[in-house]
């Protein structure tokens, strides 16, 4: 049952957030959601993925996206980055592993396996429940770090599913940085081949791809670039696969909010294209 917890009128639509028992995490989910013009039928949906220490908050309140879609039968949906409630075994230890920071994969150590599942909670459980309840027939996807990861890797896996996935300051090569090793050891074990379904420039790699064009913004001031996002990765792995991808490099710009709201529109507008 789908509970609504908060209501806040916005462009003459709704920012709300609900709330419900997950079959799939085994704890209550929390998304947040614009929708606009709320005596309209929905019909197409953006899903944003939040990154690490974030929650389904972040990106409803910081980057604008309502008044870009406030004339559209899109809504845009921004679920909780983690499992919440639980107390497990080094849970709440580190920024980028556990409370906060789900990766969106589907765990296999101890513990973990039984309620880190985040990506079987996008793709099966979120997509169900904005089905049923909004009447949703197509969706994207886009993210930011560690969901732009997750937005990459989710839209490669499912492109039957996401029509179109972008992402802004994504991680994507987590087997090779700091951040990703720390979090895939816990989630995965040590096993290294593990890892690979869930790194976007080893699925690519691999031989999986989409049809149409992959959107990457990266900010040339980001910190993090040439230590966790690893941009250059994917575009090679991209490049040897005959995937299509853009990567708008924006000199000056951070890994911040700030840099996401003034691209924002970009996005949506690119996410739009594709839905209608």
């Amino acid at each position: 049952m789908l509970e609504t917890i908060k209501t806040n009128k916005c462009f003459d639509g709704s920012t709300k957030t609900f709330e419900h028992e997950s079959k799939v995490t085994k704890t209550k989910m929390k998304f947040s959601a614009f929708l606009p013009k709320e005596e309209t039928s929905f019909e197409t949906c953006i899903i944003w993925l939040s990154g690490l220490t974030c929650n389904e908050d972040n990106f409803i309140t910081k980057a604008g996206a309502q008044q870009f879609l406030k004339d559209t039968k899109t809504m845009i949906v921004c679920p909780d980055t983690s499992p919440r409630g639980l107390d497990l075994p080094g849970e709440h230890d580190a920024f980028n592993f556990g409370s906060g920071a789900g990766f969106y994969l589907t765990a296999t150590t101890e513990g973990y396996k039984d309620h880190y599942k985040m990506d079987q909670y996008i793709t099966d459980e979120l997509i169900s429940i904005l089905k049923d309840n909004f009447g949703i027939k197509k969706f994207s996807i886009m993210g930011h770090s560690m969901g732009g990861h997750g937005a990459i890797t989710l839209g490669l896996k499912n492109p039957d599913l996401f029509v179109s996935v972008s992402a802004f300051s994504p991680v994507v090569n987590p087997s090779a940085t700091p951040w990703g090793k720390e979090a895939l050891t816990g989630y995965l074990g040590s096993n290294t081949e593990d890892w690979k379904a869930y790194d976007s420039t080893e699925l690519l790699n691999s031989g999986l791809k989409r049809a149409d064009t992959l959107l990457i913004d990266q900010g040339l001031n980001d910190e993090f670039l040439e230590s966790e996002l690893l941009t250059k990765n994917l575009e090679t792995a991209a490049e040897k696969a005959s995937q299509p991808i853009k990567v708008n490099y924006r000199e000056g710009y951070d890994h911040s909010y700030f840099y996401i709201s003034t691209f924002i529109k970009e996005h949506i507008d690119f996410h739009l294209r594709a839905l209608t």
